[in-house]
């Protein structure tokens, strides 16, 4: 034990990889649906190892956190700039509420617990579960000119406060959101989706509609003689059946075979290859045609691709309205991703999409292709990601961010991490418009965001260890309840404006309230309660906005404080 404890002290990079080792394999682990999290379980485990006496620069630190902050902003970038400039204005605002909510509670709880600076942003930290806020705080500490036993004892006094104040942060919201929040509301959440969805698909026949857009099949089919398509032009037939998108991709005609073109006329003894589900085929051409196997006719060059919506036409529209263009003809949307966090969107009639969405679709080449060019850009897999963007944008950002203003005296700056924050937003937002250059594979900008924060997390809780027990053992037990009213008073709050103020439909206010505070355990055990991926909907803008806000309160905490 004395060997390995010097080699810690003597090899302290070692420490940060056992921290957030033991971190991700505690945090992944469960109990009903609930777990620490990475974040968490990894300060645990630093602040454990810290305490046999190991120091870290704090230039790692830094580093980590300014590519995980560009992360954050390149992810949600998208999608905050679209809250902010189009249709989901209400949700933006919302958002902004709810993060003033989130400021003002915690501080308030701050000044009546008389809690030092350190104390009062760890407070904030943990009660709204928003660990990359202690990064900025850093920095703002750091500039107060403080004594330097003064900033390392604020410094350390930050992550006790956090550990202590996260899980009823983590755990409390969620309960709150998905157990609680319903009941208070007088909500029956199953049922609002359920007419959420309905109003989404029009006239009720949702199911067979929203399916439609992804059930792929293709199948042979022989036209009798007597059949009432004969005559008819694969338009026509197609146009029938508009709303089940049905497609005719090609026929047999004798020994050749004939792509499919919409002036095209069927005649007697043709085998239509015909996309869609079984009942609907039949329901188009009647019950008296026999399927055939034709294994030549059905070869098709069929794939299965991911689309980056950028196009400025068509964003903004839905489903039902892409429907009618001749672009979208033969694809079958499988499923929509949108935001940092890669939110499944449910694919209905009504569901509107945005730039940044990723769809995953399937259909024959051509047709994909032709739908990719229309709308956005292809995003085939690759393990390559734009690095020399990364480092440029970063660096634009940050460099930004490291300007000085003075006004009277008094230091104005973003903080290179807050420049590197905005400079993700920009990059991000840029790249959804053109999506021709800066790419960053998702699971990249997984390992930028995940990994640079914990890497942070370890270094602050390796770092803090020796005041952690000293401090716990001052603040533990009020300290908690502090965090219980930091954590529940603005959500509950949030609920009742959601519901009153903007008016969000029932299916949406808790997806909102819980963008707005981006606790996403909250969002999975909503969408588990209400049985419907909808309340999701609600999540992606007032994340992108929450996530922003609340990353910045911090240092917005350390102002309001210091005087």
């Amino acid at each position: 034990m004395e060997w390995f404890v010097h080699t810690l002290r003597t090899y302290p990079e070692i420490a940060i990889f056992l921290s957030i080792g033991i971190g991700y394999w505690v945090g992944g682990k469960s109990y009903h649906g609930l777990s620490l999290g990475a974040v968490t379980a990894t300060l645990i485990a630093a602040l454990i190892i810290g305490m046999v006496g190991i120091q870290i620069s704090g230039t790692v630190k830094s580093t980590f956190f300014l590519m995980f902050l560009f992360a954050v902003g390149y992810g949600v970038g998208p999608q905050f700039v679209q809250g902010i400039a189009k249709d989901g204005l209400p949700q933006a605002l919302f958002a902004v509420v709810v993060c003033l909510l989130c400021l003002g509670f915690p501080v308030l709880a701050a000044k009546l617990a008389g809690y030092d600076l350190g104390s009062a942003v760890g407070l904030f930290a943990g009660s709204q579960t928003i660990s990359a806020s202690m990064g900025l705080a850093t920095d703002a500490i750091g500039r107060l000119n403080l004594t330097p036993d003064k900033t390392k004892a604020l410094e350390d006094a930050m992550p006790v406060a956090y550990a202590v104040t996260y899980i009823f942060g983590t755990v409390g919201s969620a309960v709150l959101l998905a157990q609680f929040g319903p009941r208070l509301m007088r909500i029956n959440l199953e049922e609002a989706c359920k007419d959420y969805e309905a109003k989404m698909g029009k006239q009720g026949g949702i199911s067979d509609e929203g399916t439609a857009w992804h059930r792929y099949i293709l199948r042979a089919y022989d036209v009798a003689p007597d059949s009432e398509i004969v005559g008819k032009t694969l338009a026509e037939l197609e146009q029938r059946q508009q709303s089940k998108r049905i497609f005719i991709q090609r026929l047999r005609r004798g020994n050749d075979i004939l792509e499919g073109q919409p002036t095209l006329t069927v005649a007697a003894g043709d085998v239509l290859a015909i996309e869609g589900r079984s009942n609907d085929i039949l329901d188009l051409l009647g019950q008296s045609h026999r399927e055939i196997d034709d294994p030549e006719l059905l070869a098709v060059p069929v794939e299965g691709v991911d689309v980056f919506v950028s196009s400025k036409t068509w964003a903004g529209k839905t489903l039902q309205e892409l429907a009618s263009q001749p672009f979208t003809h033969g694809v079958y949307l499988r499923g929509i991703k949108r935001g940092a966090l890669g939110n499944d969107i449910p694919v209905l009639p009504g569901t509107t999409l945005n730039r940044g969405d990723v769809l995953t679709l399937s259909g024959m080449t051509k047709d994909t292709t032709r739908f990719a060019k229309a709308m956005g850009k292809a995003d085939r897999p690759t393990n390559a990601a734009d690095v020399s963007f990364i480092g440029v944008a970063i660096f634009i950002g940050t460099i930004i961010g490291a300007a000085v203003l003075n006004i009277d005296g008094i230091p104005i700056t973003l903080s290179t991490a807050g420049g590197s924050l905005i400079a993700g937003l920009v990059f991000g937002w840029l790249r959804s418009v053109h999506p021709t250059a800066g790419r960053i594979p998702q699971p990249t900008l997984w390992f930028m965001n995940s990994v640079g924060l914990n890497v942070f997390i370890a270094v602050v809780g390796i770092n803090a260890a020796p005041g952690f027990i000293e401090g716990l053992r001052t603040l533990g037990a009020s300290l908690f309840l502090w965090g219980i009213f930091a954590t529940a008073v603005p959500l509950i709050i949030s609920l009742y404006i959601g519901r009153y103020l903007f008016h969000f439909h029932p299916a949406l206010l808790f997806g909102c309230v819980a963008g707005a505070r981006t606790t996403t355990a909250a969002l999975g055990m909503i969408c588990e309660s209400a049985k419907s991926n909808i309340p999701a909907l609600g999540y992606t803008v007032t994340y992108a906005v929450g996530n922003t806000l609340l990353t910045i309160w911090s240092m917005v905490v350390i102002m309001l404080l210091a005087h």
